[in-house]
């Protein structure tokens, strides 16, 4: 079966109907059905709006905007501060994975070489 293909101005005019069914709470599925288009039409249009030039245009203007130099070393040392938290947590984690094997070894000791029944399946 041979689908048809939409032209992006209808696409983006269909993409702002399904943002308007979607702040009115509609699932997906209605969405869908109201633009009349599968569901993963549905999502390939709304992923492909997201990897969008005009999106990445956006975020460039909002990164040439000039920060001051007080808010470049408070987020500096945000980072920093971040940073160390993360190596702190890492250290956590790893200290709980080798718990939890060494927990795991005890219990396969104390199981022993039990015999397992066969299914009767």
């Amino acid at each position: 079966m041979v689908g048809k293909r939409h032209a992006s101005d209808e696409i983006s005019a269909k993409l702002a109907q399904a943002n308007e069914l979607a702040a009115k709470g509609k699932t997906q599925r209605e969405i869908s059905k109201a633009l009349g288009v599968s569901i993963m039409t549905y999502h390939r249009w709304k992923k492909m709006l997201k990897s969008s030039p005009a999106a990445d245009n956006r975020v460039r203007a909002l990164d040439s905007i000039p920060r001051s130099a007080a808010n470049d070393a408070s987020s500096d040392e945000t980072i920093r501060r971040l940073e160390l938290e993360n190596a702190q947590l890492r250290r956590l984690v790893t200290d709980m994975l080798l718990e939890k094997l060494k927990y795991e070894e005890e219990l396969r000791a104390r199981q022993g070489p039990r015999m397992r029944r066969p299914d009767n399946g």
